[in-house]
């Protein structure tokens, strides 16, 4: 896929020079000499990822699901390399061996520590890491170049919205479990190579319907809208859930972007301006809102307000599981209340946050306890990491009522 100029959207340098955020990050400079924007050598490779995806991946895409083998028997190809490893598949076309040979090399900034600690977190936060980044990722659809991929895909919108949620978390679940990244053949590892090959065959669809304009937009699903992704998986709930009265130390933080970091290697992220530190990491969230367009419209409004409702119950649950259901409707309420930017989300109906929100808060003080406890003592952390992740795939399993997670790559746009 050709790569395209720098894509119109992108509101540079007028946000450094002009209009709130620039009026800001003057203020913050002036009392505390800390620049809010990334150098301008960051914001050229930023600018140079809006219309980059992921070569390697497409190469193989090209040549099996939209060449003469199909989408089917290429999907079954790609598992049975999952299955038994690459090497022992002969009839693999050497596109999939690159594929796999980038997939399973180990990058050689990877701190295995670094990766672990970062997975421990996650594992710490466990639901309220998805709940976290999905609000924020809500706050993002106010974006046409994020909301229309999505909205045309089917993914997030409507009905799908609650079964593609699950589906991603089922993944954040898999990769975080101890060693589990790292481990050849580990089911986070086998869902990160489908959640890949899933990307790569989307972007191509959508860069190709006539509601995608490639050169106000870029590529759909682009290396830069990747690392904001992970951006929000690690510095993004880490500042986010102080709040909440959870205390990841700055260490912590650094690790859980390094965690990221090589998730998004998996995932076939390959950045070169992806952050090291906590600030790097806020000031490149702080260039994207600097540079939104507000540009979604009715695909954004969709996307926004069909998720938390996605939550409600069923028709068929009663009592206790209806009970149940109406809890999770309410934390998620409360979630995106809290973490869906007020200038945003005002302009969008959603169900009330104030039952949800008051329960998230009454937690805090349990929390920052946790917090104290497992500073003191390992077997507190073990113990409340281990408890954390039983319940968050307690729920994802209960929610997806035990249907197989698809990772589906052939699936048809909406329209």
């Amino acid at each position: 896929m050709a790569a395209v100029s720098t894509p119109s959207v992108f509101g540079w340098p007028d946000a450094r020079d002009s209009g709130p955020h620039a009026s800001i990050r003057n203020a913050v400079k002036r009392f505390t000499r800390i620049d809010l924007f990334p150098d301008d050598d960051v914001v050229a490779g930023y600018a140079e990822l809006l219309t980059t995806g992921d070569p390697v991946a497409e190469r193989f895409v090209d040549e099996t699901f939209l060449g003469e083998l199909g989408p089917e028997k290429s999907r079954a190809l790609l598992n049975k390399a999952l299955d038994v490893g690459i090497d022992r598949v002969p009839e693999a076309p050497e596109s999939m061996r690159e594929l796999f040979a980038e997939f399973e090399t180990i990058p050689s900034w990877v701190d295995a520590k670094l990766i672990e600690r970062g997975a421990a977190v996650w594992r710490r936060w466990g639901y309220a890491l998805g709940a976290v980044g999905n609000a924020g990722t809500l706050d993002t659809y106010t974006e046409a170049s994020l909301a229309v991929p999505l909205s045309l895909s089917g993914g997030y919108a409507g009905d799908s919205a609650l079964n593609r949620y699950l589906e991603t978390t089922k993944w954040w679940i898999e990769v975080c479990r101890p060693g589990a990244a790292l481990a050849p053949g580990s089911l986070g590892r086998r869902i990160s190579m489908q959640v890949r090959v899933m990307h790569v065959s989307v972007r191509q669809r959508v860069a190709e319907h006539p509601e995608w304009d490639s050169e106000r937009w870029g590529l759909p699903i682009s290396q830069a809208e990747m690392m904001l992704t992970l951006l929000g998986g690690s510095v993004g709930p880490a500042l986010g859930l102080y709040g909440l009265g959870y205390l990841t130390s700055p260490h912590e933080i650094r690790a859980v972007m390094h965690f990221n970091r090589y998730l998004g290697h998996l995932v076939g992220v390959r950045s070169t301006v992806f952050p090291e530190t906590v600030l790097d990491g806020v000031r490149m969230l702080y260039l994207f809102d600097a540079t939104r367009a507000h540009d979604s419209g009715a695909a954004g409004t969709e996307l926004i307000e069909s998720f938390v409702p996605a939550f409600e119950p069923r028709p068929d649950q009663r009592g206790r599981q209806r009970l149940r259901a109406l809890l999770h409707l309410n934390i998620q309420a409360g979630y995106t209340r809290l973490f869906m930017l007020p200038w945003n989300r005002r302009h969008y109906r959603l169900p009330s946050p104030w039952f949800g929100l008051a329960l998230l808060l009454a937690r805090a003080p349990l929390m920052v306890v946790f917090e104290i406890a497992r500073r003191i003592s390992p077997g507190v952390d073990r113990a409340w990491q281990r408890q954390s992740v039983r319940s968050w795939e307690r729920w994802q399993r209960w929610a997806a009522q035990r249907k197989p997670e698809q990772y589906n790559a052939t699936n048809p746009l909406r329209r």
